[in-house]
């Protein structure tokens, strides 16, 4: 099989069908809609294009909107609990999030964050979630 290769192209000079694509993708993904039939109705395609095209066709803009957060937790009740609602305090939401198993008093916990509808920049969410009950040090991840 060809290598992949990824290209980024404004989106003005595509066939409508890619954005048309990407509007059935995010119904799905929010939930507004359950079925793919319904998704590719409402954005105006053929459920053949669909598939065909959604694998391909990614939004460049949803990436950037998503950081790594790492924390270390003391082992104590509520302490993930007052991370994230550091974090959704921020306006911030969590996408994923995997917690080590706690050794000698304190666990590692990794949270991928959305930032796009945040009220403050990610360094004052930083600052913020280090002041936590329960948080011994948090830090962005690479």
């Amino acid at each position: 099989m060809a290598e992949r290769r990824f290209l980024l192209v404004d989106s003005s000079v595509l066939p409508d069908v890619f954005l048309k694509v990407l509007q059935a993708k995010e119904l799905l993904a929010s939930g507004s809609v359950t079925s793919i039939s319904t998704a590719a109705r409402q954005a105006g395609i053929s459920r053949s294009a669909f598939y065909k095209y959604k694998d391909f066709v990614f939004d460049a803009e949803t990436g950037r909107e998503a950081i790594t957060v790492i924390a270390t937790l003391l082992d104590k009740t509520g302490a993930l609990q007052s991370l994230l609602t550091g974090i959704s305090a921020a306006g911030a939401s969590v996408v994923t999030i995997t917690q080590s198993r706690p050794e000698n008093g304190t666990a590692q916990v990794e949270l991928t964050v959305r930032t796009g509808t945040m009220q403050m920049t990610v360094e004052e969410m930083l600052v913020k979630l280090a002041r936590q009950p329960y948080v011994v040090e948090v830090h962005r991840g690479t």
